[in-house]
């Protein structure tokens, strides 16, 4: 049998809070379990909000339950407590870590959904109209600040220059502006701190010997001086081993990387700490699922990238976190498993008579 845990504690991120918060809500709330959301205190009011429709629409009192204030103490207080089962976790790897601790004081499992440093890789057959228009959705939509951005392209030489140009030409016309406008492409930065912390990589990064094509820098257009705009970055040469090719920006600034064969993309995707996304992009079905089976990754997209659906699984490998959202998987680890044996025969033998 499967049984609800009873609580689940969810503590959700600042970036897209309610969409990534439903990853966990939904199946904890199917499997018949009450929640306790600690959102983020940058972004509280939508999952406040949330918490109205949940009464509005007839929830019971006390199924969906939401808890505002820092991660010490507010977050630390859920992820210790001795009733909540399961702690499902979205943000940092750092922050992740603590929460996996404070949670294993007391037995409960936990569900992490954590940081990546997702690879775009196009080989030298790849529609190139649509690679390209992946690469920058994949990294520039949401300013980069998504846990699935493919901050990585990594590029087969003999289209390397090509799809720089292309990328160099498109990356330029980014509009930044207030993304409530129509003609907005792209918003700002979320917050202070991610504000500040952006704009450091780029100096990271030329001094590693990564070359700034274009970006690098916060807007200097005075209509969008008042807000927290940094401009499309595209970096070109980038090598794995540089700094802004294995950390987590969580910002638009997208890193090309050239390979010449396919093992040596492979082996570049697969150098790092992180296993969140890829995407691939090629015309050779073949060499698609090849890849895909030899990527070190939660989610595999073929000619195609950010596409998601509640009964996809979603997670990561290695330190992009443990567990599943979405899908059956994410009912699993919403609940326990109990063994039920029951005894059919009218007299149960008893296995320490001794016959004569």
């Amino acid at each position: 049998m499967r049984e609800p845990y009873g609580v689940v504690g969810c503590i959700t991120p600042w970036n897209s809070p309610l969409l990534l918060g439903t990853f966990t809500f939904a199946p904890a709330l199917a499997a018949g379990n009450t929640i306790v959301v600690k959102p983020s205190e940058h972004a509280s009011v939508s999952t406040l909000e949330l918490a109205r429709c949940f009464e509005e629409a007839g929830f019971p009192p006390g199924v969906f339950n939401v808890v505002t204030g820092l991660g010490l103490p507010a977050g630390d207080t859920l992820a210790r407590h001795k009733d909540v089962g399961v702690v499902a976790f979205t943000g940092s790897g750092p922050a992740g870590a603590s929460v996996a601790a404070a949670a294993v004081g007391h037995y409960a499992e936990v569900v992490l959904e954590l940081g990546g440093k997702s690879p775009n890789i196009i080989f030298e057959d790849a529609p190139l109209d649509a690679a390209v228009a992946g690469i920058l959705s994949g990294i520039f939509a949401a300013a980069g600040q998504t846990c699935i951005a493919g901050s990585r392209a990594l590029v087969q030489r003999p289209i390397y220059d090509q799809v720089l140009e292309r990328l160099r030409e498109r990356v330029r016309r980014i509009r930044l502006g207030n993304r409530m406008e129509a003609e907005t492409d792209m918003g700002p930065i979320a917050n202070e701190p991610q504000y500040r912390k952006v704009p450091s990589y780029f100096d990271v990064a030329k001094a590693d010997g990564a070359r700034v094509v274009t970006g690098a820098k916060k807007s200097t257009t005075a209509e969008l001086q008042r807000g927290l705009y940094v401009e499309p970055t595209l970096l070109a040469d980038v090598r794995n081993d540089m700094r802004i090719a294995r950390e987590e920006v969580f910002g638009p600034v997208l890193s090309l990387i050239p390979f010449d064969h396919v093992d040596e993309a492979i082996a570049i995707a697969n150098d790092t700490e992180y296993g969140l996304a890829s995407g691939v992009w090629t015309t050779d079905l073949s060499r698609a699922h090849q890849v895909a089976r030899r990527l070190q990754a939660g989610t595999v997209w073929i000619n195609t990238y950010r596409s998601l659906s509640p009964s996809m699984p979603f997670g990561g490998y290695k330190a992009s976190g443990v567990g599943r959202e979405n899908g059956i998987e994410a009912m699993k680890e919403f609940t326990q498993v109990k063994s039920v044996w029951i005894e059919t025969e009218p007299i149960a033998g008893d296995p320490f008579s001794i016959k004569l």
